[in-house]
């Protein structure tokens, strides 16, 4: 016999239950003096302090970095998958089988991927763009495949992200305004089909996962504003604004960003793809932006270029040779103080393996503790006073 209070605790547990299975953004402050933000993002695979930056793991792995210390010595709390690098390998069977990129690369903890559409900006000469969605031929074999946005959420949900990205088309810059206008209305309608293939499937292993929405309109600020109205009249969880960061002037990029966090919910996380420079991430942060992700601290890593709190390095340069201090004085990596410049400029100069891997974790740990303390300095009520300061030093060529 089941009592009245059993099934009082039972409804309970189902409504926990429920409560948990979909994200959801937690708004814990915003700054009086800009629009910086500092929430907590809940997903299946853990929370997501914001501000954040996501490091990006193309093929299923952050290049040069164990899981383990991208976790415990680089702090990041979120990473990054590819569709199309990961659709062409190891292909969806490989990842369906391992249960899911989660499973085969031994995250844990969560994970967005992009639907595909950068792609197709960045593979120009070897793709075609149709009403119903983008032929590419891949850069492994030659091969021809054909993206719709309905297989993008398919691809993305057997990736197993819990965070997915709607199928968009990456306008160039610099890029006229009527076919800026007519991809933006593209991508709009791609979205529409986005969504409703996400409302008729399912995830396949276990855990929710949630769209979020693309602003689109290269540098038009009507088109910026229209894009941002009709994505927020979605109402999905969280909202990304993209076609920036691919070769427009910075004022461009913080006049686009700040246009559009104006119309975007607040209750919801704004993600700015692609992006940037630590200076840029400060900046955008003031803007009101919570997510972001680059392959600029990874990829700059493997040229020998190091960001620091008073500047950036290039650890090439001779200057180096005898300057046995630690990478970064003011750093919160154990390779910032375990290791000096004289030594890394070696590795470097030797072409050592070791040296991209010093680097790399030297980077993204700065990229994610930047955005530690931006959210420590909101919360403290000082934000803007600390960036004033933070951006002479953070542009600063040493």
């Amino acid at each position: 016999m089941r009592y009245a209070n059993d099934i009082d605790v039972s409804l309970y547990q189902i409504i926990i239950n429920i409560y948990i299975l979909f994200m959801r953004f937690e708004l814990q402050i915003t700054d009086t003096k800009s629009k910086a933000r500092a929430g907590i993002i809940h997903t299946d695979h853990g929370t997501i302090e914001t501000p954040i930056f996501m490091p990006v793991g193309t093929a299923g792995t952050v290049k040069g970095v164990h899981q383990h210390e991208l976790r415990d010595d680089i702090k990041a709390q979120i990473i990054l998958g590819n569709t199309y690098h990961l659709f062409l390998r190891p292909g969806l069977d490989v990842i369906e089988q391992a249960g899911g990129l989660h499973k085969f690369n031994g995250w844990s903890a969560p994970l967005l991927t992009d639907s595909g559409g950068y792609q197709v900006y960045s593979l120009a000469n070897s793709r075609k763009i149709t009403e119903e969605g983008v032929k590419f031929q891949s850069h492994i074999d030659g091969g021809y495949h054909f993206f719709t946005p309905e297989r993008a959420v398919d691809i993305q949900r057997t990736i197993g992200a819990d965070i997915i990205m709607a199928f968009d088309e990456c306008t160039p810059y610099p890029c006229e305004r009527k076919y800026a206008e007519n991809s933006m209305h593209m991508t709009h309608r791609w979205l529409d089909r986005c969504i409703e293939q996400m409302n008729r499937t399912e995830g396949k292993y276990g855990y929710s996962q949630t769209l979020f929405p693309i602003i689109q309109g290269s540098v038009y600020p009507e088109l910026r504003v229209k894009s941002a109205e009709y994505i927020a009249s979605k109402n999905a969880d969280g909202n990304a604004i993209g076609g920036l960061s691919v070769g427009e002037p910075a004022e461009d990029l913080y006049a686009m960003t700040n246009l559009v966090t104006d119309v975007l919910p607040v209750s919801k996380p704004r993600y700015l793809m692609g992006v940037g420079t630590p200076v840029n991430l400060l900046e955008c942060i003031s803007l009101g932006i919570d997510m972001f992700d680059c392959v600029m601290p990874s990829r700059n890593a493997r040229h020998g270029m190091l960001f620091t709190k008073n500047g950036v390095i290039n650890i090439k340069n001779k200057k180096w040779a005898y300057d046995f201090s630690p990478i970064d004085s003011e750093g919160t990596s154990y390779v910032d103080n375990f290791y000096s410049k004289a030594y890394l400029r070696h590795l470097v100069i030797s072409r050592e393996n070791l040296a991209i891997q010093i680097a790399t974790l030297h980077n993204l740990t700065f990229y994610v503790a930047l955005m530690a303390e931006a959210r420590i300095h909101i919360l403290q009520g000082d934000f803007t006073k600390w960036k004033d300061m933070m951006i002479p030093k953070l542009s600063t060529k040493l």
